[in-house]
């Protein structure tokens, strides 16, 4: 941390900040009852921010000094943007400045040279926050035509929540979630400064409940291996084999495969969908 935190400057500019937001703002039910404090409980902004109540006091009180990436939590909950984030890191005794976004990944050419070997294979190619840099023609007949996103759409765990879609194409929609989720987790804990992590965060805690939720258990996962029962409207009930490849040449990126067992009937729809697909795109895209 630089320079020495203030705590009564601090506290007020987090009041303040409660003050200003609604629970409609932050995906909190209003129940429309009268409340005794305008804005935000503290109760409430240490929930969002997956921290004890008594620990955020502290904090507003000024007298613990808060870890950079609470500071992020806090910061993600009150939905403050770059100007007022900076501010409080200050006030805090932390000064980092303006932080700069990290560059846009780009797939790895070791990993897009498999993807075009893959032609029977779902496959795709997961980055940082798990986005999808990434993915071969069968991925896309299976999961979604990712090509139809925005860049900045083509986020795992975005679609996990967003897409109506694949809420219906897992069997298990909710083990699959939480499972996302308690990835991301994983991928804060690595990088705790990541802009573009606290945005997806945020963006997710503010429109779905059930994300909210899970995020706040604090649940860690690292699991490369998996199946996953998929309902597709075309080629039917598929029980899959998930496997990952981290990339040797960026740590950051892994090739994320989905198998079936040979002679089985979903070996059989995953030829269905290579066989269609075949016919329209043959090389990776992303």
């Amino acid at each position: 941390m630089n320079g020495k935190p203030d705590p009564q400057e601090l506290g007020a500019f987090l009041k303040a900040r409660r003050r200003e937001l609604s629970l409609r703002a932050v995906g909190l039910p209003d129940c429309g009852g009268r409340r005794r404090v305008e804005g935000l409980r503290r109760e409430e902004v240490a929930s969002l921010a997956a921290i004890s109540v008594d620990y955020y006091t502290r904090i507003e009180q000024g007298r613990v000094q808060a870890s950079l990436s609470v500071l992020n939590d806090i910061a993600r909950v009150l939905h403050l943007d770059d100007t007022r984030r900076a501010q409080l890191h200050r006030l805090a005794g932390d000064a980092p400045g303006r932080r700069r976004r990290p560059a846009p990944q780009r797939a790895h050419p070791q990993l897009r040279r498999l993807l075009g070997e893959l032609v029977h294979t779902p496959a795709l190619v997961l980055g940082r926050r798990m986005d999808i840099l990434a993915w071969n023609p069968p991925a896309a007949a299976l999961i979604t035509d990712f090509a139809e996103l925005p860049v900045r759409k083509r986020n795992y765990v975005r679609l996990v929540f967003t897409d109506p879609a694949l809420r219906g194409l897992y069997v298990d929609w909710a083990g699959t979630a939480r499972a996302a989720v308690a990835q991301l987790r994983l991928e804060a804990v690595r990088d705790s400064t990541d802009p573009r992590l606290a945005d997806l965060v945020g963006e997710l805690s503010v429109h779905d409940e059930d994300f909210r939720q899970w995020w706040g258990e604090g649940r860690l996962s690292a699991h490369g291996v998996g199946i996953k029962v998929l309902r597709h409207p075309v080629a039917g009930e598929l029980t899959l084999h998930w496997d990952t490849l981290t990339c040797p040449g960026d740590p950051d990126q892994q090739l994320v495969t989905l198998t079936a067992e040979p002679g089985s009937p979903s070996q059989d729809g995953l030829r269905i969908l290579a066989s269609w697909t075949a016919r329209t795109r043959r090389t990776p895209t992303g």
